[in-house]
C-alpha cells in the first residue's frame, strides 16, 4: 500500500523524515513546545497499549485492540477538542482516551471484565465505547442534533458551541448504520466530525475489497466537505480537525475525515496478521512511524533533547507500572449494582426485576446454611 501523493487532496505538514511541508489549504498554528506536548501524548498512548496487550496476553486481560501505529490519528485529532464537545469513540481509541482525561487503569476494566459500563474517570464529554461496528455514527449524529436544539451551536461566542467527533474505522463505512449517519448529518446540518482511521484493513479484509475510490470522496455523495489527511502525520492531523471542528461548531454542517494510516498491530489480541499482511508492507508503513517523524523533527529544531526524551522514559515506564499493579486491584463487579446503570430514572419493571434478583441471590445464602465448622 503506497500512500497518495502529496497533493491538495492529501494533507500533510510533516513528511516521514520529519521536515515541515507546506500544504495550500492547512497550516499548523501550534509552537514547537505544543508539538512535543502531542509526542509525549503518543508516546505515553503507545505505552498505554503495548502494556495492556502485554497484560492481555498474560492473561489478565480477555481482550484488547491494538492502536500501534494509529498515534498520530487519534492525538492530533483530540488535541483539536474541548469542552463542550461530544467524543463519542469505537473501542480503539485509547490515545483519544488519554487525551481526555480517562485513567488508563479505569480504560482496562472493560477489557478485564470488572466494568462492563462506565469508568470512574469519565468526562460528561467521553462516551462510552462502542463495540457493534458502526452504531457510534448514528449515536453521534443523534448528539449532535441535540447540541443543534439547545443552542450550542453557531453562537456569537465560539467558546460556546460544541460539535460531536465520532471515530470507526474503514471497515465501518460498509456498515449499514454509518450511511444512514451520513444521511441524518447531511439532511440536518448536524454539527458532526466523522473521523475515520482508515487502517487499510477491515480486520483481514484490505481496503480495496472495500472501496473502489478513496473514502473520502463518499462524502460528497452525501452532500458535505471530505478531506483525506495523512494520519500519521499529527500536525496535518490536528489542523484539518480543527478546520472541521470549527466548521461544524458554526452550523455549517458535517465533515468527513479519512486519517489514511496504518494498523501495525493486529485488528485485536485474537487476530494473527501474519495471515494476510505480507512483511514488506508493514516494513514500508513501520519507516513511517509517526512517533519517529516527530521526534526527529523537534530534535533537528532543538526543541527538545535526551534529557527531555530521557524524563518521557521515565514517565512513560512510570505509567506501566501503575497499569500493571492498578489492574491485579480493580474491583469485582457487583451484579446487583448493574441496574443503576441502564436509566437515570429506573422504570418499575427494573425495579421489580431487581427486587427478584436480590431475593434469588438472597435464598442461596439461606439454603447454605451453616458452614460445618460454625455447627
Amino acid at each position: 500500500m503506497t500512500e497518495p501523493a502529496g497533493t491538495e487532496d492529501f494533507v500533510q505538514l510533516l513528511d516521514p523524515t520529519g521536515c515541515r511541508v507546506d500544504h495550500p489549504r492547512f497550516s499548523y498554528a501550534g509552537t514547537d513546545a505544543d508539538i512535543a506536548a502531542s509526542l509525549r501524548d503518543m508516546v505515553l498512548a503507545r505505552r498505554i497499549d503495548t502494556e495492556a496487550t502485554a497484560l492481555q496476553r498474560k492473561g489478565e486481560l480477555g481482550l484488547w485492540p491494538p492502536l500501534l501505529g494509529q498515534e498520530a490519528a487519534q492525538i492530533g485529532s483530540a488535541r483539536a477538542t474541548r469542552e463542550p464537545d461530544l467524543i463519542v469513540p469505537s473501542y480503539r481509541e485509547h490515545g483519544v482516551a488519554w487525551c481526555w482525561g480517562i485513567d488508563p487503569v479505569d480504560l482496562l476494566g472493560t477489557f478485564r471484565g470488572t466494568a462492563m459500563v462506565d469508568w470512574p474517570s469519565r468526562p460528561d464529554g467521553f462516551h462510552l465505547y462502542s463495540f457493534v461496528i458502526g452504531t457510534q455514527t448514528l449515536h453521534a449524529v443523534g448528539m449532535a442534533m441535540a447540541l443543534q436544539r439547545e443552542g450550542r451551536v453557531g453562537n456569537a461566542d465560539p467558546a460556546a458551541n460544541g460539535a460531536a467527533v465520532v471515530y470507526f474505522g474503514d471497515g465501518a463505512t460498509s456498515q449499514g448504520d454509518v450511511n444512514e449517519a451520513f444521511i441524518f448529518a447531511a439532511s440536518y446540518a448536524a454539527p458532526v466530525v466523522f473521523f475515520c482511521q482508515n487502517n487499510q484493513y477491515a480486520i483481514s479484509e484490505p481496503i480495496a475489497l472495500q472501496s473502489r475510490i478513496p473514502l473520502y470522496r463518499r462524502a460528497a455523495g452525501f452532500g458535505f466537505p471530505g478531506v483525506r489527511v495523512d494520519g500519521n502525520d499529527v500536525l496535518a492531523v490536528q489542523a484539518v480537525t480543527e478546520w472541521a471542528i470549527d466548521r461544524a461548531r458554526r452550523g455549517d454542517g458535517p465533515v468527513l475525515i479519512e486519517a489514511y494510516t496504518y494498523r501495525m498491530g493486529a485488528h485485536t489480541t485474537s487476530d494473527d496478521p501474519s495471515k494476510y499482511r505480507k512483511a514488506t508492507e508493514e516494513e514500508e508503513w513501520r519507516a513511517k512511524d509517526p512517533i519517529e517523524r516527530v521526534r526527529a523533527y523537534l530534535l533537528s529544531a532543538g526543541a527538545i533533547d535526551q534529557t527531555w526524551l530521557d524524563t518521557l522514559a521515565d514517565e512513560s515506564e512510570a505509567l506501566a507500572e501503575r497499569m500493571r499493579s492498578g489492574c491485579l486491584t480493580l474491583p469485582e463487579p457487583v451484579l446487583s449494582e448493574q441496574w443503576q446503570h441502564a436509566y437515570a430514572d429506573m422504570p418499575d419493571l427494573l425495579v421489580r426485576q431487581r427486587a427478584e434478583y436480590l431475593a434469588y441471590e438472597a435464598s442461596f445464602e439461606v439454603s447454605a446454611g451453616p458452614t460445618h465448622r460454625e455447627s
